[in-house]
């Protein structure tokens, strides 16, 4: 018999909930709402995660634009992401939800800017 736990993130109360698994069956314990089961199967089946991390930025007031995946993506392809994005460069102005990457890695979610960033003054040169 196999045995894991998590630590559900759906409200303050923190539930550890154990998934046993015994000959293709599995049993979960210690949740304490519907919402957590059904968020405790996502997790031990398919974990997803919001990408976030930073784009550079050329002929921007800042170097780097903060961005984040709109949906949650398969967590075995965050680093993957991650790589796509490092070599990645976004022209200034990029304004707040500006589609950086769309349907990054065929997952269905674009990755989109959180903050404005304006394009470099020319005279700052």
């Amino acid at each position: 018999m196999q045995e894991n736990k998590v630590t559900c993130i759906l409200c303050p109360r923190g539930c550890t909930i154990e998934k046993k698994e015994q000959g293709g069956t599995f049993e979960f314990a210690g949740f304490g709402c519907k919402r957590g089961i059904e968020w405790a199967k996502v997790e031990f089946t398919n974990p997803k995660r919001i990408l976030t991390t930073t784009v550079h930025v050329k002929s921007g007031e800042i170097e780097f634009v903060p961005v984040r995946t709109n949906l949650p993506i398969p967590k075995e392809k965050i680093f993957e992401a991650i790589s796509i994005l490092k070599g990645i460069e976004v022209l200034a102005p990029v304004e707040i939800g500006s589609v950086i990457v769309k349907n990054i890695l065929d997952t269905g979610a674009d990755v989109i800017a959180t903050r404005k960033v304006g394009k470099k003054d020319s005279s700052d040169d």
